[in-house]
């Protein structure tokens, strides 16, 4: 009897391996989102931008070999009084394709309280682009089992912005719309290549996946109902490949920050009607608009952020997932040689006094909400590891170090400690 128990125990595990599940995936995110009820135990991830390493086909045939977003960096001047420009990294201008010099970013990451990384992940008609930090890097590093990681399918519209100059055309290089061949092989990609890594995000055993753009996507598509129909073959196709399911999130805004964005007109209905499972935000400047210019208080973006956060839990039918954006400046995006101007992205407002104590504090804000949630949905989301040249990043500088990170450590800390 006990040799047939062993067996079956055996044949369990094996079953569940085959399917590229795991047995510890579970466990360990389970633990992740254990019971409590002092927002410590929240799960945090960061988006990331993988557009800071060498060698990327498609941005060396535009700008020419060797050309990475650390170019923008480097080049970036002060645009008014007290503005602060250039921002030098502190750990050099490191190549995220590099599964060595990725592995510094996970270790970093992990350290410091921040359990996933949200890839930015680029899909156009003729395939991938901006991939090799999370093949070439993330997947390959030797610590790549202590983060998880999901996608943000970034389905928008690529425009030469980077930089652009003001009163020249914003040429569309790679359009984000998909025809629903291609939305297939896409699907068959994302869950052969990394939904089955063990280090895949999973939310019940389902791998994440969350959509940036509804309306581009439902351009894809024609109709609600025909985009509903390629969401439940992603499913099917998902289902097919050994997992209970698939998570789909969306992101949702109110304000249009890119210049190709367009804001849907019922984002509440559109999300159920397609079938979300969750709805989050990728940055507060899509909820808040930057009053003052050339500088906005960080605090008054973050207490209109709360007011929004306050409507989306009474708007949407599924959970709402936080965002927590450690600051904005677009400046390095406009070019240097113009005069900054309110002109819209990029030439726009940025934040100020986005210290490390005033992001920890809105990080504390948001945990303390979330602590009242069960388990299991207090998650929130981070703007973001790396956004240099957005002004929002979490890696350290040359000027504060690793007090954003400490921030994100800390503010778990401080919030126990106050109970």
């Amino acid at each position: 009897m006990v040799g047939l128990v062993m067996k079956w125990k055996i044949g369990i595990l094996l079953f569940g391996i085959s399917l590229g599940i795991g047995i510890q995936s579970y466990a360990d995110e389970a633990n992740t989102n254990k019971e409590g009820t002092d927002g410590s135990d929240c799960f945090v991830a960061s988006y990331y931008f993988p557009n800071y390493h060498y060698g990327d086909p498609r941005n060396e045939k535009v700008k020419g070999k060797g050309w990475s977003e650390w170019e923008l960096v480097k080049a970036a001047k002060p645009r008014f009084e007290g503005h602060h420009q250039p921002n030098i990294p502190a750990w050099g201008y490191t190549d995220e394709a590099d599964p060595k010099q990725m592995a510094q970013k996970i270790d970093a990451a992990a350290d410091h309280g921040i359990n996933a990384f949200i890839f930015d992940w680029y899909y156009y008609e003729d395939g991938l682009f901006l991939e090799r930090g999370l093949e070439q890097g993330f997947m390959k590093a030797p610590n790549a089992n202590r983060l998880k990681f999901g996608l943000m399918w970034a389905n928008h519209d690529w425009i030469s912005i980077h930089p652009w100059k003001l009163d020249t055309p914003q040429t569309l290089l790679y359009p984000g719309k998909l025809s629903p061949a291609a939305f297939d092989r896409m699907c068959d990609y994302v869950i052969q290549t990394y939904f089955k890594h063990p280090s895949y995000w999973k939310l019940e055993g389902k791998p994440y996946f969350s959509i940036y753009d509804l309306t581009k996507l439902m351009e894809s598509f024609g109709t609600v109902p025909a985009t509903r129909e390629a969401l439940d073959r992603f499913r099917a196709k998902t289902k097919a490949a050994g997992f209970p399911g698939l998570h789909l999130e969306a992101v949702v805004w109110g304000n249009a920050v890119l210049p190709v964005e367009k804001v849907p007109a019922d984002p509440a209905k559109l999300v159920a009607d397609l079938g979300f499972d969750s709805v989050t935000s990728y940055v507060w400047i899509h909820h808040v608009h930057l009053k003052d210019f050339p500088q906005t208080d960080y605090n008054y973006a973050r207490d209109k952020y709360m007011e929004y956060w306050d409507s989306a839990e009474k708007k949407f039918s599924v959970p709402y997932y936080p965002n927590v954006t450690m600051g904005w400046d677009s400046s390095p995006r406009a070019h240097q040689s113009d005069q900054f101007v309110n002109r819209g992205y990029p030439f726009m407002a940025t934040m100020k006094d986005n210290t490390p104590e005033r992001f920890k504090e809105a990080l504390r804000m948001t945990r303390e909400r979330l602590a009242k949630r069960p388990a299991g949905q207090r998650i929130f989301n981070i703007n973001c590891w790396n956004e240099w040249t957005e002004g929002s990043y979490l890696e350290p500088d040359t000027r504060n170090g690793m007090k954003y990170l400490e921030a994100v450590r800390d503010s778990a800390k401080q919030d126990k400690e106050s109970k």
